[in-house]
């Protein structure tokens, strides 16, 4: 067998895995479906699993890898394959239970969960609690990526999959915590499980959930989702306890999983020299104290609302979880541009958040200090640096491209949106919400995640938008281009 023809059947195989994965998944909204009596969902999910685990695991057994390994042009293909192929296959528990009105529509709410922009597309938000599980499981899967899962598993498949990982791992920089791809995507995983599991204690501890809630919750926190189980969103609990629990464990998901290896290992002092991390945390601090000078000044809050409102509120567009407390989100316009900027700046590099990412915006800034440098100083050479380390010229010329890529996209994307008729705040912040996968324009039509107001064509397009941003922009745009399908690629 050739190199191609190995490849081709190791792709298979991949993706028979990945199917595999959606259909066990589904096992749990179909049980809980079953428990609480959801006809039509448990209905649903009756033809939905059974098909998807014997497609799966057919696949997954007829197909063999002979120890195949890819290249980086394959890499970026699985990687959009099977993001795409999680989509489609997560739509039809939401069609076939009749939850949505078309498969348009169970496609925006199965590609905002994979992609855990947390949006929906149906007015009112998805109402079957077992389908509202099955959005919650979606987010959790795609938080670290149904890849990273799948790499950790590759080496049985014989396959080799660093060029994978350094196509589907969000951040500029994919680094190994250990010796091996495979051994790297394990430990992230453990400690992506070790969150949920202490967040989903905590939120119990509060008395204020349920199981159900909690897990729902959890879920959709741990994955910067941003999902909430009842349809009031997370101030219907009243408790400032939750609130505070869900703001932190949003922070703990948007800051690089490499750091808490390091912390593990005995490295902790490397870990908080990190400047990525201080950036971050001085991001979140700043947008606080900010915002909370914001709020004070309606007299509708004393300092201590203010101050606790403003921290959610930070933490939850910094990260790009996209809770929103206050229905509407009635803030001053100073607070909600704020808002605006920390979404659009995101989290860390190797988390489960997106949109840009806090080490671009730094070497963005640096890039800015040397050339104002230079112009002063004409023959100085200024090498710029980010934790004592030099940034490659390759590595910021690229960091320039997706900075301006980002921007361009948002502007196109607001041209195309602006053919709902909508005005141009509402489609610009949506173009914002989706490419960041943030999930909630600052604005009143989207502060609830709801963008049911869209045209089913338009739809799609906020789909390709969600997709672009939880794969790097690069990873989907490339597969466009004439070069990328040449023969030596």
């Amino acid at each position: 067998m050739n190199t191609r023809k190995a490849n081709n059947s190791a792709l298979i195989k991949i993706l028979g895995t990945i199917i595999l994965i959606i259909g066990i998944s589904m096992l749990i909204p179909w049980t809980y479906a079953e428990i609480t009596g959801e006809y039509a969902a448990a209905l649903a999910f009756r033809t939905c699993t059974p098909v998807t685990l014997i497609v799966g695991l057919s696949i997954s057994v007829l197909f063999h890898s002979d120890h195949s390994r890819f290249r980086s042009r394959d890499g970026f293909l699985i990687v959009t394959l099977c993001w795409v192929l999680a989509s489609v296959i997560g739509m039809f528990p939401y069609q076939l239970s009749g939850e949505t009105n078309s498969w348009i529509d169970a496609f925006f709410e199965s590609t905002s969960g994979m992609t855990t922009t947390g949006a929906t597309g149906i007015s009112g938000g998805i109402t079957s609690p077992s389908l509202l599980l099955w959005k919650a499981l979606s987010d959790w899967l795609g938080g670290m990526g149904i890849l990273v899962f799948v790499i950790s598993v590759l080496p049985a498949l014989g396959i080799s999959g660093q060029s994978i990982v350094r196509a589907e791992t969000p951040g500029p920089v994919y680094q190994k915590t250990t010796t091996t791809a495979a051994d790297s995507a394990r430990m992230l995983y453990i400690t992506y499980f070790t969150f949920s599991l202490a967040e989903f204690i905590l939120l119990m501890l509060s008395g204020k959930m349920t199981c159900y809630e909690a897990v729902v919750t959890t879920l959709g926190c741990i994955s910067t989702g941003g999902l909430a189980p009842i349809s009031g969103g997370i101030s219907s609990f009243s408790s400032l306890y939750v609130e505070m629990v869900i703001a932190v464990f949003c922070i703990l998901a948007s800051v690089n999983f490499i750091l808490y290896h390091y912390t593990v290992t005995g490295r902790i002092g490397q870990a908080l020299k990190d400047v990525e991390l201080r950036a971050y945390l001085v991001i979140i601090g700043g947008a606080t104290v900010l915002c909370a000078f914001s709020l004070m000044q309606t007299d509708a809050y004393d300092f201590r609302h203010a101050l606790a409102e403003a921290f959610f509120q930070s933490a939850s567009m910094a990260s790009t979880a996209g809770y929103v407390k206050t229905a509407g989100l009635i803030w001053p316009v100073s607070g909600q541009f704020i808002l605006l900027t920390v979404m659009i700046i995101g989290g860390c590099s190797a988390s489960t958040a997106g949109s840009v990412k806090v080490v671009r915006i730094l070497v963005m800034l640096k890039l800015i200090a040397r050339n104002c440098i230079r112009r002063i100083h004409p023959r100085s050479v200024v090498a710029v640096k980010l934790g004592g380390n030099v940034v490659s010229a390759p590595m910021a010329s690229n960091i320039t491209a997706f900075l301006l890529t980002f921007a361009g996209i948002i502007g196109i994307s607001g041209l195309i949106l602006s053919l709902q008729g909508v005005d141009m705040e509402t489609t610009l912040t949506t173009a914002i919400a989706m490419l960041s996968n943030t999930g909630t324009a600052v604005t009143h039509a989207g502060t609830t995640g709801d963008f049911s107001m869209y045209h089913p064509g338009l739809k799609l397009y906020l789909c390709a938008l969600m997709f672009t941003g939880r794969l790097e922009l690069f990873t989907v745009i490339i597969l466009f281009t004439r070069n990328f399908w040449g023969k030596n690629r």
